[in-house]
């Protein structure tokens, strides 16, 4: 059994979320493995009484066009390493549990992900996708910072 044919790289349009794609295309390279770069889009996470959802509507149909266009420039950039790629876009309430699920739903083998390295106050107040992901997954977790 080859390892690591099915890499899963969460996409945020961050640099370190880059950085982890260039990680995750090096060892696909390397094991002629296949990439899926995977975005999540939340609407206004802040939901209260006065919400309204034509607002969050029109706030991830922006987020995905943006998302688009980052996520082609990658998907170019391992057509150009012979890299077999693919990218998918959810719209999501839990950014963890979305992308554990998406990882276990799809048998991947593993998940290189990017890390804002965010410490003390900001960590325990905005938590920490890399951690809740590598915390809630069976399968290897990479963590890029």
């Amino acid at each position: 059994m080859r390892l690591f044919q099915n890499i899963l790289v969460p996409f945020d349009l961050s640099t370190q979320s880059t950085r982890a794609f260039k990680i995750a295309l090096d060892i696909a390279k390397c094991r002629d493995s296949k990439i899926t770069l995977l975005t999540c889009l939340e609407g206004d996470a802040w939901h209260h009484k006065y919400y309204d959802a034509r607002a969050d509507s029109e706030l991830i149909k922006k987020q995905k066009e943006v998302s688009k266009k980052h996520l082609e420039k990658l998907e170019s950039l391992a057509e150009k390493n012979n890299v077999s790629v693919k990218s998918q876009i959810l719209t999501s309430k839990s950014v963890v549990n979305d992308i554990v699920n998406f990882a276990k739903s799809r048998k991947y083998d593993l998940i290189v992900i990017g890390s804002h390295g965010r410490t003390g106050f900001d960590k325990l107040l905005l938590g920490s996708v890399a951690n809740g992901v590598s915390q809630k997954t069976r399968c290897p977790v990479l963590i890029v910072k």
